[in-house]
């Protein structure tokens, strides 16, 4: 009862924009199907002879109209998860939040989802909220049009018919395309506290697009940041593996910055950024290497991008522990990197397989800032070694002083061209523990009972 109440003098859903259904017929727009995955062409298909609406829609679409090759895509249909399911026997239901259908053809999946509407106009067991306006559970179904008006950006919203080929717009998306404008649909304070991984969403989207951000939709953005306060930190990692390993990290960092939300995704580095401006550097020049990673389809992983993102609050605790407590070296390098980790997990969940290598990257820049003649021609060999090199080269570039360490290091791999390196940590795969080689437990021999006198 007191959550009907509250729910009273709180906004329960976006208002309703002037939606004008344009239909832009094939001869007015570039999307083709010989550009479309041929297992969403056959999903496509097969849902509307089976009697049922089918579109391409979300990001696909806006892909194919800038001349970008989609990463995946997504269909939208009026028919429930379980019909698609009875459709295609390759299907699997996902979700809760959003009931959405999988559909599998081999590695590919082909996502498709029920046509929804406002989450407040259902039974509270299909659509709910939280006291602060934020959507618990989207389930309730609608039309295409009110499908269209809860989407989150106008250039979201366009449906792709394979019936004539045309382009369904309702909510301007076109427009905005030609104008490369990025626009909420319907009034962005609200729909910002619905889901607050949307403001993530702007600027991912911004930095990816090359985009302009509306003013209407940008304006609420600084005031609004600590509702990301209230997405579970598993979620909000994920977001951040988005946002800065893309292939646009840096623009995103930037825009971040511009906007107050770093320190919603890793407060400790930015409350460190505003007293060491070298932090700055090295996180710019990880972010453009792993942009170049990227862009030149190279893998990257998580652990050297939170090594150098957490790096100037673990270098600025580690300087106060030295300092202030007398610690030994690598004792307080370890503490430092304990406890700045441990903060971290609270905000976005790191999984071990990403954290220990970062504290070994950590570590090992005590290691190799000495010159210890055969013990460092041993060093060259170890499975952190290029990982904590390059994490070197980049503390050099960004203004800390080594004493040329860099150099040093980079002139020995060259005198020892045969040493073979490791570099397990350039790939995700190489840096999960399940993917190293087990070492075979030696059976005990049995012991025989003694013999029967």
């Amino acid at each position: 009862m007191l959550k009907r109440i509250l729910g009273i003098f709180q906004p329960r859903s976006t208002p309703s924009p002037q939606i004008k259904l344009q239909i832009i017929p094939r001869d007015n727009h570039s999307v083709s199907r010989k550009q479309i995955s041929a297992s969403a062409l056959k999903v496509l298909y097969r849902l509307n002879e089976a009697g049922y609406e089918a579109f391409l829609v979300g990001g696909s679409v806006r892909d194919l109209l800038l001349g970008i090759t989609p990463k995946d895509f997504d269909v939208a249909t009026n028919a429930t998860p379980e019909q698609v399911r009875h459709v295609f026997k390759n299907c699997r239901l996902i979700g809760r939040r959003f009931r959405l259908a999988h559909v599998h053809f081999g590695p590919e999946i082909i996502e498709v989802a029920t046509f929804r509407s406002s989450h407040d106009k259902g039974e509270e067991s299909e659509g709910r909220t939280s006291d602060h306006g934020q959507i618990l559970r989207d389930n309730v179904y609608g039309n295409q049009q009110e499908d269209a008006i809860r989407r989150d950006f106008t250039i979201n919203a366009l449906y792709y018919s394979v019936k004539d080929f045309s382009v369904h717009d309702y909510a301007g998306g076109m427009t905005d395309i030609q104008q490369r404008m990025l626009r909420m649909i319907g009034d962005p304070g609200v729909r910002y506290r619905e889901d607050p991984v949307r403001i993530l969403r702007v600027i991912r989207f911004a930095a990816k697009l090359d985009f302009n951000i509306a003013p209407e939709t940008a304006n609420p953005i600084p005031s609004l940041g600590n509702l990301l306060s209230n997405v579970p930190p598993a979620r909000l990692f994920d977001e951040i593996l988005k946002l800065f390993m893309a292939g646009h990290g840096v623009k995103t960092l930037h825009l971040l910055m511009q906007y107050g939300l770093l320190g919603q995704l890793v407060p400790d580095t930015a409350e460190s950024l505003t007293h060491h401006t070298t932090g700055s550097r090295l996180i710019e020049l990880a972010l453009q290497s792993t942009d170049d990673r990227v862009q030149a389809g190279k893998p990257v992983t998580p652990a050297f991008l939170f090594a150098a993102l957490l790096w100037p609050p673990v270098q600025a605790h580690y300087q106060r522990l030295m300092q202030g407590h007398d610690m030994p070296p690598m004792q307080a390098m370890h503490s430092a990197a304990y406890e700045v980790i441990e903060r971290q997990i609270k905000v976005t969940a790191l999984p071990k397989r990403f954290s220990i290598p970062m504290r070994e990257i950590w570590e090992m820049q005590l290691r190799i800032s000495k010159r210890q003649g055969r013990r460092s021609t041993e060093m060259l060999r170890h499975p952190r070694f290029r990982a904590a090199y390059d994490f070197l080269l980049l503390r050099e570039q960004s203004g800390e002083h080594l004493d040329n360490m860099g150099k040093w290091w980079t002139e020995l791999q060259r005198a020892n061209p045969n040493v073979e390196i490791d570099h397990s940590l350039l790939s995700e795969e190489g840096d999960d523990e399940r993917s190293a080689p087990r070492k075979k437990r030696r059976r005990r021999p049995r012991k025989r009972p003694p013999a029967s006198q």
